[in-house]
């Protein structure tokens, strides 16, 4: 809830609560929202605020909000295994915009997490996962292979990437892509019914049921090879499941893992989403502030946690909050932070959280 106030003393540029804050923040990442847009929007409400004041409460508030997002990131680096993915973004320059690119990495069921890097190649996907050992669900990119080839690192593959090639090929061979699709269906299928399933039944039905279909697509995939025109799409998807073939089985070693990397690719569209509305990032500290509230607000939405009252709350016990426990404010940790007789005096106690609900700053 933003509160205006009198026409006649409309609000001092650079001043806000973190009520104010939360709100311009989840308008930005959340919602979407341009910054010229923002600033629109609180000129009706008789807030003058100007999109430059708007843009750079969040870059302030980085260094603030990071030290929790990097314990949310140790703690996701002990995750059974992690998902990643990367897509492309423009950063203002002078001349003309430079190409970077965000990253996500999801350790399901607890965090996700963004990085933002110059560059798309493996000395960007070293400082993203510096110190991870594990299982790492991904798409087939060689900026990846090196931390394979090391051996603490291993590869899970994807069956939905390997999907969408036999899809291309509809067009040109689509009795034998049908047939393919018709295999890689039966998996997802099964795994539908192991929702809900612990992870030695997993393992076990994986073992009775979906072993033999992956056997029977990669006994295809090798017959087919040897007749399929090359440079065809039909081609291509054969070369891409026999060569991810020890990837693509991964799954089948470990209940835990998952069939396909969707997870993150539907993280990754939050920032995808907010490209087409917003263009570009204005500078190195706007991606930072960037990645470490959406991280923040996806972590929220994974938990089913509502964003504004949660950034609210975190920016008004972060600042005295033990850094030793930073882990508890956490969205994955919020719920049962808030039940803590602690966490409620210090909410109760904060003169600015009692402004932005509406309340007397001085009441009990």
């Amino acid at each position: 809830m933003v509160i205006a106030p009198p026409p006649e003393r409309p609000i001092e540029r650079g001043l806000a609560g973190p009520g104010l804050l939360a709100h311009t923040i989840v308008q930005r990442w959340q919602d979407h929202m341009p910054s010229h847009r923002q600033e629109a929007i609180y000129a009706r409400e008789g807030l003058v605020l100007s999109r430059q004041t708007i843009c750079s409460w969040p870059q302030q508030l980085a260094d603030l909000v990071e030290p929790l997002v990097e314990a949310m990131l140790a703690d996701a680096f002990r995750s059974p295994y992690l998902c990643v993915d990367a897509t492309g973004v423009l950063v203002q320059a002078s001349e003309q915009c430079q190409r970077a690119h965000f990253w996500v990495l999801v350790a399901p069921g607890r965090h996700v997490l963004y990085r933002f890097s110059h560059k798309h190649d493996s000395e960007a996907v070293d400082r993203l996962l510096a110190g991870y050992e594990g299982y790492l669900v991904a798409d087939a990119h060689s900026v990846y292979d090196h931390l394979y080839a090391r051996g603490s690192v291993v590869e899970v593959a994807c069956w939905a990437h390997c999907r969408r090639y036999y899809y291309k090929a509809l067009g040109t061979e689509p009795e034998l892509a049908r047939h393919a699709l018709g295999l890689i269906r039966k998996l997802f299928k099964n795994e539908e019914k192991l929702a809900e399933e612990a992870r030695k039944k997993r393992e076990s039905v994986r073992r009775k049921v979906s072993a033999p279909i992956v056997d029977a697509f990669f006994a295809w995939c090798d017959a087919q090879a040897e007749v399929a025109l090359d440079g065809s799409p039909l081609a291509a998807a054969l070369t891409y499941a026999r060569n991810q073939r020890a990837a693509l089985r991964r799954f089948l070693d470990d209940g835990r893992l998952p069939l396909d990397n969707n997870i993150s690719e539907r993280a990754l569209r939050r920032e995808a989403v907010g490209r087409k509305n917003w263009l570009f990032v204005g500078s190195d500290d706007g991606a930072r502030a960037n990645t470490v509230f959406v991280s923040l607000l996806a972590s929220c939405q994974m938990h089913a946690i509502e964003p504004l009252g949660y950034l609210r709350d975190l920016l008004c016990l972060l600042p005295s909050w033990p850094r030793s426990r930073i882990l508890e404010l956490a969205p994955v940790s919020w719920r049962e932070t808030l039940q803590k007789p602690e966490a409620q005096q210090r909410l109760d106690a904060n003169v600015f959280r009692r402004i932005a609900l509406g309340k007397h700053p001085l009441s009990v």
